[in-house]
């Protein structure tokens, strides 16, 4: 057998044990959102380092103003192919309500439906100790068949993902030499479905506003002035329904003056992908679309931009009835950026709009949240191509290049800190309920996920 295919072999021997240290990692409460969590989070950071060193690749635990990162090299001279930093995260969301869940969500089991397929249940089956758990455990493989990895790697795992990061981006600059190299790998997200793995290429970037519309100087009785005085609620549902006409489009000037269209590449492969608009929508209890009537669904909620009402309030809103007309008006809204859409010049279009539309008698404030922009690889890239080779030869079907409608703060952080292009592999399911109860990860994902980096490792050094 060739080398490769050594490795394969001592995986697939060897998965009751890759099974029982991934259990052993499920059982540490790395909850980092709650502060009860905190010696559990520091746990779980000591026992990766401690696997990965004993395998062969020397590691620390690396302290920070909050949950403590993993760092990790195994390195050689003389190695073809790219220098990866491999990313993941170790920490988990809690696990409320706790009454839905049908076992102990830190008691990791193996669950065989009727036709015979299994599934992993717990708090981070999925998100994100499975997934990362499949490259540790191909680096394992590779180390005990030959003693070394085919490519130099770099191994970065952070216990704060789940509670926003505070402190990855000030560890990325302060290490930003050590950590910079070639090409990122990141392995939290999805497969099209269970049969067809798929490479991330495009990530959503993100805008948020909170404004405040004033208008009369205090909360008005309706019946006294209703009709003569008029409503902030009115007028902010005025202006904001403007933001989009009948068909979907944004109206602000030049909001897609930087968005590409769709490559026909693309488009054609994801025309193939058999998605149903109608049982998509229909499992959210909805028939018709919304966005732009002229794109496909795919194409709205993976490479086309949006303008989202996400709360809208004002006045009264406690039990029982108030009659007043309310002295403020309040909403948020995002936008989902693609392309080479510039965050500060779509915010700024936002509130020139908004003032054009500001009727005098009114005073309008502002509150960014976030700003991202958007985040597309290469399709031509070769470290692309040798991912899509690889999954396609474990998998037997060709790899999904697709969209993401939400965004991977890290990716954003990795382009702009250390300069460095990411490549999203991941083995999860829709259905794996994720930040819910009963999180799951299929056991033919946590299998072949691990055969499928043995296969990228041994790619990635062609």
């Amino acid at each position: 057998m060739s080398q490769v295919e050594n490795v394969l072999a001592h995986v697939d021997a060897n998965l009751e044990h890759s099974l029982s240290r991934l259990f052993d990692l499920l059982k540490i409460k790395s909850i980092s959102t709650d502060p009860e969590f905190k010696d559990d989070c520091r746990m779980a950071a000591h026992w990766l380092a401690d696997e990965l060193t004993n395998i062969g690749i020397p590691s620390s635990v690396r302290d920070t103003s909050g949950h403590p990162m993993v760092v990790g090299h195994k390195t050689g001279e003389g190695k073809k192919g790219p220098h990866v930093l491999f990313y993941g995260h170790y920490d988990v969301q809690p696990v409320d309500p706790i009454e839905l869940w049908h076992a102990d969500p830190f008691e990791p089991k193996v669950v065989t439906r009727d036709d015979g397929t299994q599934m992993i249940v717990a708090r981070g089956a999925n998100d994100d100790k499975g997934q990362l758990m499949t490259f540790v455990e191909a680096m394992r493989a590779w180390m005990a068949v030959t003693g070394d990895l085919p490519i130099n790697v770099t191994v970065f795992l952070e216990g704060e993902e789940e509670s926003g990061s505070p402190s990855l981006e000030p560890f990325l600059e302060a290490n930003k030499e050590e950590l910079s190299q070639d090409v990122a790998l990141v392995c939290d997200t999805n497969m099209w479905n269970r049969d067809t793995p798929a490479i991330s290429i495009m990530l959503r970037g993100l805008v948020g506003e909170e404004i405040t519309l004033k208008g009369p100087s205090k909360d008005l009785h309706s019946g006294m002035y209703g009709g003569a005085a008029r409503n902030p609620l009115h007028v902010l549902s005025e202006m904001i329904a403007g933001l989009r006409d009948k068909n979907g489009h944004i109206t602000l000037p030049g909001f897609y003056d930087d968005v590409p269209e769709l490559p026909q590449e693309i488009k054609s492969m994801w025309d193939k992908l058999g998605f149903n608009t109608a049982e998509f929508l229909g499992e959210i209890g909805l028939k018709q679309a919304g966005g732009e009537s002229d794109r496909s669904a795919l194409e709205q909620i993976w490479s086309r931009p949006t303008c989202e009402v996400n709360g809208l309030w004002g006045g009264y809103t406690g039990a029982g009835f108030k009659t007043v007309i309310p002295a403020i008006a309040q909403a948020k809204i995002s936008f989902r950026l693609v392309g080479n859409q510039n965050p500060d010049k779509i915010r700024s279009a936002f509130r020139a709009y908004m003032q054009e539309k500001c009727p005098a008698d009114f005073e309008l404030e502002f509150h960014p949240h976030g700003g991202d922009p958007a985040l597309q690889i290469d399709i031509n890239s070769p470290v692309l191509e040798n991912g899509r080779k690889a999954l396609a030869d474990e998998w037997q079907k060709e790899a999904a290049l697709v969209g993401s409608g939400g965004s991977i703060p890290v990716v954003g952080s990795f382009k702009d800190i250390l300069n460095m292009d990411t490549m999203l592999i991941g083995f999860g399911l829709d259905e794996d309920q994720i930040h819910s109860p009963n999180e799951k990860y299929e056991m033919q994902s946590y299998h072949k996920g691990i055969r499928s980096w043995v296969r990228v490792l041994d790619e990635l050094a062609k």
